[in-house]
């Protein structure tokens, strides 16, 4: 009885990569779904009473600043490349033009970017560093 041995080495390695497909597909799927809910609770809580301060409250002003801003404004804010954003006093108004027109060698982010209501949560966010 001489058993040829790579038939079954053949057949691990198809069941192994068809088990990494069967497991990324379900992966796949769930993000998609889950994503769809995130969507779904956000529309919702826009409709209310309050909306605006609904939708900022979604809103992450210290990771999108972290994201965004550290890598020019410094780790915690207090300057680097650019000028320090924690604790400088501008009005809201003008914390939204410096980021709507990016002066210097700032980039200029548009609503598209930055919506107005997010744009008021990093202000509020540097405001209190």
């Amino acid at each position: 009885m001489n058993r040829n041995p790579i038939v079954p080495f053949i057949l691990i390695i198809f069941l192994g990569i068809g088990l990494v497909f069967l497991l990324s597909s379900q992966g796949a799927t769930s993000d998609e779904e889950g994503e769809g809910e995130d969507v779904a609770s956000e529309e919702g809580s826009e409709g209310g009473e309050g909306g605006e301060e609904a939708s900022s409250g979604d809103f992450d002003a210290e990771g999108y600043a972290r994201d965004n801003c550290a890598s020019c404004h410094g780790q915690d804010f207090s300057g680097g490349m650019g000028p320090a954003l924690a604790g400088t006093g501008l009005s809201e108004e003008e914390f939204a033009s410096t980021v709507r027109e990016g002066p210097g060698s700032m980039p200029a982010f548009s609503e598209d970017q930055v919506a107005d209501e997010e744009l008021t949560a990093l202000h509020q966010f540097f405001s209190e560093q």
